[in-house]
């Protein structure tokens, strides 16, 4: 460690020899790149639910059925669930505070997060391939 960065501990810290855990930078890395991936992906998820809503069933099946929109669609879930699991994840960590409670709140936070991206990409893909749910 240079001389300069250690300036910065405080003494405790120092003798404890305590620094970064190293684990929050991918953490943050996540949460900014599904954020701005997020911004055309809901544009274009508003756009397409709006020309969808004066439509019936089959329109939007014929719809799903375009591989372009079942990628995108998919896209977009999944996108969204992980930046939702992410930031959920940060709400218990940082307010939760026993460990039990905080450990049974983030596997059900994955739980949920992972169940709902595979059966919404499995009904994107089944509608995409079959033109049926």
């Amino acid at each position: 460690m240079s001389k300069s960065a250690s300036n910065f501990r405080t003494p405790r810290s120092r003798a404890l020899g305590l620094g970064s855990a190293k684990h929050g930078v991918s953490h943050f890395i996540v949460e900014r790149v599904s954020g701005l991936a997020l911004i055309p992906l809901g544009l274009w998820g508003a756009f397409a639910a709006l020309r969808l809503s004066g439509g019936d069933y089959e329109g939007a099946m014929a719809w799903v059925g375009q591989p372009v929109n079942a990628v995108l669609l998919c896209l977009l879930l999944v996108v969204g669930l992980i930046h939702l699991k992410n930031a959920m994840q940060v709400v218990v960590e940082d307010y939760i505070e026993g460990f039990g409670a905080k450990t049974a709140l983030l596997l059900l936070n994955l739980f949920v997060s992972v169940l709902a991206g595979a059966l919404g990409v499995f009904a994107i893909v089944k509608i995409a391939l079959t033109g049926a749910l």
